[in-house]
């Protein structure tokens, strides 16, 4: 009976020979395919809850716009992209300050979990551009972001969303 014997070089060839597929190999010697452990859920940044409006209606812009804001939503876990996801987008702008109702306002994710938010241009407060979003509906664990923009003549920043169940 011939055994093959198992190393980095026989493990990397048994990946070329299965597509590139990653295996793993069970106790029987029989060689699978290995499980991925999941897309892990973003936690909430501190900071990111801070002026926070519940019920922010859902909008088609804030304000004169000017600057963009974007991301993604997706299920943790498998990264289903999460379709009609209500989103709340709100920062200090050149139109008002970030606790100001008219620098609130929320969007729906589409088909692709993407969403997108037209809104004044952010400038800094308390030294920093940023902005801040929320996730807050019961069907998974509320989480709030705080992304800082590089550059406050940025006229856009982009946020991603990886969501638990509740």
């Amino acid at each position: 009976m011939s055994r093959t014997r198992l190393n980095r070089r026989t493990m990397l060839a048994a990946g070329v020979a299965f597509g590139g597929a990653l295996v793993t190999v069970c106790m029987s010697g029989l060689l699978v395919p290995a499980r991925a452990q999941g897309l892990a859920p973003t936690p909430s940044m501190r900071g990111g809850s801070n002026n926070y409006r519940p019920g922010a209606p859902v909008v088609e812009r804030i304000g004169n716009g000017g600057f963009w804001m974007s991301g993604r939503v997706r299920r943790a876990g498998d990264g289903a992209p999460l379709e009609g996801i209500r989103i709340q987008i709100w920062a200090h702008t050149t139109e008002a300050y970030e606790r100001d109702p008219e620098s609130h306002g929320a969007t729906l994710t589409g088909p692709d979990g993407t969403f997108r938010l037209e809104m004044p241009q952010i400038v800094p407060a308390f030294g920093q551009a940023h902005g801040h979003l929320a996730y807050d509906d019961p069907e998974f664990e509320t989480v709030f972001l705080r992304p800082v923009m590089s550059s406050p003549k940025d006229t856009s920043l982009s946020a991603d969303f990886v969501l638990q169940p509740a």
